[in-house]
């Protein structure tokens, strides 16, 4: 790996090729996390490999390397989000409590299913779980990055964590519906 690394350093185009091809799917599993959809994704993926191209040099290589570009897909999806940037459904609210937890009842969801509803997320509730739950910053963080309230880094996780768990229970209400019934008749 790090032969490629200073091959991309020193701008090779094949280098940057097994870069690319190396990370496309680590990378592109970021950026779908953030973006409405795959075409949005890709934007992000393109861009942040631009990044990665243009700012390599950088890399300290006393550290892990896929760390250090899972951070840059992740500050690029935060930059596409602050371009695209619609405040529409927000408040400042601090004080929520936490929905209960129906996780047993969901344990079989697959991680692409999931991906599309939080894809279906207004964009500050998918912004601020994607942060939070996904990625382990703290609200104080988010603020910083989105350059919202703490309050409002909050109250968008809370609305996140609601939608999600309505949507959740639409699925599962939907799989019942479509569940063939089985009954056992006994004796005739």
């Amino acid at each position: 790996m790090q032969s490629i690394i200073r091959g991309c350093i020193n701008r090779e185009r094949s280098s940057q090729h097994l870069l690319y091809k190396e990370y496309y799917g680590y990378c592109m599993a970021i950026c779908r996390r953030y973006a409405i959809n795959d075409f949005e994704a890709a934007d992000v993926l393109n861009d942040g490999f631009l990044k990665v191209f243009t700012h390599i040099e950088k890399y300290d290589s006393a550290k892990p390397f896929k760390a250090w570009i899972g951070r840059i897909m992740t500050n690029t999806a935060i930059d596409h989000y602050r371009a695209n940037l619609r405040f529409s459904g927000h408040e400042d609210l601090s004080d929520h409590q936490d929905i209960g937890s129906y996780a047993s009842v969901y344990a079989d969801l697959a991680y692409k299913e999931l991906l599309l509803l939080v894809q279906r997320l207004p964009p500050a509730y998918r912004m601020v779980f994607n942060l939070f739950a996904i990625d382990g910053y703290t609200h104080e963080e988010i603020s910083g990055m989105l350059n919202i309230s703490v309050g409002t880094s909050k109250s968008n996780l809370f609305k996140a964590r609601q939608k999600l768990q309505e949507m959740l229970s639409e699925t599962d209400a939907a799989q019942k519906a479509d569940a063939p019934e089985t009954t056992i008749k006994y004796g005739s």
